[in-house]
């Protein structure tokens, strides 16, 4: 391991180089922290030196804060553990040096990193380097000064703009607007950067304290313009991010107060927000992201991903052209397989009109969409398929249909082949019944639209090598996706995990609350749509397989709803045929069909489980605590039966497949914020009254009881079977 340290060097030209040495990206850790007050207090001292360079091993700066100190903070609850880096070291020690300090940035210099050049009294670039302020990704705000400096140095609208978008501009941006003095080369850097140091010291260049600047700020009257229309947009395109409006006014504290003023108010906001929910959440997102790259038994045996260079998809429907869709944009063959011309002219078409799509919306360049539309070949039979790296397999859930085309692809295919289906529902044992070559066999589960949703589940059964693992962990890299892991059980981790979601929506219709009523609920507390809107769009005849599924695998807490049913006897089908829960207007957003009243009656009236047969009485926090619990619940299920490796890998997939929102951490991880034992009290008095399919589960009772984080691993309560 690279040791981290803050490197001290005095040069004959008397100008001392301060280098952050913390690889890969110089995070802001603790030592470097310390090490470079350190080091800034003997530049000080020390009558050999003229002035500082501040710059970053590697070719990098530094990309900010080490955010696994507010990883602890949220473990402990301990505060202290962030230092005092504003004050202490940004103000006091380097923007109040007596002696000149320059930045001689390179690669990038985000967060803090940024925030400590905006401290130096000169910044000197490289090309191509990335600047900017992405905290409020994270739930907090820019806790270094970066509230203050920034529109001193930029101005307001271009500063309010980089720190609530997160998006980072390049060093030539940079120069133009004044955040950077001077752009030199990478092998120029460290001369230039020193030059420009020992030039201040001696008035030849100006020695400016960016905290103490104004002119770019305007009147008063034209900054707070700036500001109401930042909070109106804020308002309305993030009303859950508390460090959007946060990050506002602690500008404006610092606009009308002064920039030292700001600093302090924007050191006592860093504070408080490392410490709220959303801070959680979305840290804890950042860090379930990068655990999903280990997985044991596969990332840690010395096995080398196998490279892709050709795959074959077979089935060109929704699924199938968007799994080739994103196979080719990135730069991968694709041989598509289909039964007839029919369907395959239709396949490529779709998959054509993906890749426009993505033109159009500047993901893609129409020269990129030229070439990847090139690596596309449509067959009619397997005689392509003899020299393929991979195969995905996305025609109709029909086992018989599945199991005759893996003792094809067995035949045709080479003895490397990955041999992959996007089932999203049946075993993979039974897929793979029929074939010889079932340590081949893996689940490539996409999410619709599969080259747009970043999720793809992995799944293994107990035969999968980790080889196979291994190499399609890598190909969704390149595609873009994040792979998760998961083992082989109805539904896998996520289907598994949420298909309480529709049933628990469905129960409530029939217990008496209104249909709108719970989508209006659930998309204010942060997921895209509501239940019933969900299933206008996915299609009733999808409901109700998925339904018969979970059903048939588990009948102890299904609820059955004649209300599906009803819908397709009246002619309905959601979106497909513009009749649903809702009216589907080109050019419109979708609006209750209050028709559709009478058939929920119909449905209630045939259900009978009205308490009294009178509507239910509850509040709306209840509403969506009784849809979501039992996702919770069922999720518990889905850690104690070790279908995934860790809780954070739930959250992950809840957040990338299912759009749970990201500043509430991912289910498992807002499940423990809310706290288990309101969990399982709920469920425990609605079981009571509404039966079997609100019952805690076995996991979810015993972490209530001892009051143990749903989330922790399951070494804190007593062991059960692994399924991976």
């Amino acid at each position: 391991m690279a040791l981290v340290k803050v490197d001290f060097e005095v040069g004959s030209d008397g100008v001392a180089v301060i280098t952050m040495c913390n690889p890969p990206v110089n995070a802001l850790a603790i030592p470097i922290i310390k090490g470079l007050k350190d080091r800034f207090d003997e530049a000080a001292r020390r009558n050999d030196v003229k002035a500082i360079v501040l710059t970053g091993k590697g070719g990098r700066f530094s990309g900010g804060f080490d955010i696994s100190v507010m990883q602890k903070v949220h473990q402990t609850g301990d505060i202290t553990l962030v230092p005092d880096v504003s004050v202490e070291l940004v103000v006091n020690t380097i923007e109040d040096s007596k002696k000149p300090v320059v930045a001689a940035v390179e690669g990038l210099a985000l967060g803090g990193g940024l925030e400590l050049a905006m401290g130096c009294h000169a910044r000197v670039a490289a090309p191509r380097t990335q600047l900017g302020l992405p905290e409020l990704t994270l739930g907090i705000i820019p806790g270094f000064g970066g509230t203050q400096r920034l529109p001193r140095l930029v101005g307001l609208h271009k500063a309010v703009e980089m720190m609530l978008s997160s998006k980072p501009i390049m060093s030539e941006e940079g120069k133009k607007l004044g955040l950077v003095d001077a752009i030199v080369s990478s092998e120029e850097l460290l001369k230039v950067s020193r030059l420009w140091a020992l030039e201040i010291g001696e008035r030849r260049k100006p020695w400016i304290r960016s905290l103490h600047r104004t002119d770019k700020l305007g009147s008063l009257s034209e900054a707070r313009d700036v500001l109401r229309t930042a909070r109106q947009h804020v308002k309305k395109i993030a009303p859950h991010m508390p460090q959007q409006q946060a990050c506002i006014d602690v500008i404006e504290h610092g606009v009308v107060h002064g920039g030292y003023s700001g600093v302090l108010r924007e050191a006592e906001v860093f504070k408080q927000l490392v410490i709220s929910d959303t801070s959680k959440g979305l840290i804890n997102v950042f860090f379930a992201q990068r655990a999903i790259s280990k997985v044991p038994g596969v990332t840690d045996i010395g096995l080398k991903p196998r490279k892709v260079k050709k795959a074959a998809v077979i089935g060109g429907g929704l699924m199938g052209s968007g799994i080739a869709t994103a196979l080719i944009v990135s730069n991968i063959h694709v041989i598509l397989k289909e039964i007839n011309s029919e369907y395959l002219l239709k396949g490529i078409k779709t998959i054509e009109a993906n890749v426009r799509g993505l033109v159009t919306r500047g993901r893609l360049t129409k020269q990129k969409a030229d070439g990847a539309l090139s690596l596309l070949k449509g067959v009619l039979d397997y005689k392509e398929f003899k020299d393929v790296d991979m195969v995905i397999e996305a025609v109709i859930e029909k086992i018989s249909l599945k199991q005759a085309i893996f003792s094809d692809l067995e035949k045709f295919c080479p003895p490397h082949c990955i041999l992959a289906t996007n089932t999203s529902t049946i075993d993979l044992n039974i897929v793979g019944e029929k074939t010889s070559s079932q340590d081949r066999i893996v689940g490539a589960h996409f999410f619709s639209p599969a080259h747009i949703m970043p999720l793809l589940e992995i799944v293994r059964t107990d035969k999968t090598s980790a080889q196979l693992i291994l190499d399609l962990m890598m190909v969704g890299k390149i595609i873009k996706k994040s792979p998760v892991v998961v083992g082989n059980c109805t539904g896998f981790a996520v289907n598994r995990t949420f298909f309480p979601y529709s049933q628990g929506a469905h129960l409530l219709v029939n217990l008496g609350v209104d249909v709108f009523r719970i989508d209006r609920l659930i998309s204010n507390f942060g997921l895209p749509m509501g239940p019933f809107q969900l299933q206008d769009l996915s299609g009733y005849g999808v409901a109700m397989a998925v339904g018969k599924e979970f059903a048939g695998a588990f009948p102890d807490r299904t609820f059955r709803s004649p209300l599906l049913d009803l819908l397709i006897k009246s002619g309905r089908n959601g979106k497909n045929n513009g009749k649903g829960y809702y009216i589907y207007e080109k050019g419109s957003r979708p609006k209750p069909d209050l028709s559709v009243l009478p058939i929920v009656e119909e449905s209630r009236r045939l259900c009978n489980i009205m308490p009294g047969g009178k509507p239910i009485s509850v509040t709306d926090q209840e509403i969506v605590e009784m849809i979501l619990f039992p996702i919770v619940n069922e999720a518990c299920r889905v850690l104690e039966e070790g279908v995934v490796i860790r809780a954070s890998d739930l959250d992950i997939a809840s957040v990338l497949g299912m759009s749970f929102p990201n500043y509430r951490g991912g289910l498992v991880c807002w499940a423990d914020l809310v706290g288990a034992d309101h969990v399982y009290t709920s469920l425990k008095k609605w079981a009571q009254l509404y039966g079997n399919f609100y019952k805690p589960s076995r996991y979810l009772e015993e972490r209530a009881a001892k009051g143990i984080p749903l989330s922790a691993p399951a070494s804190s309560i007593p062991k059960s079977k692994a399924r991976l």
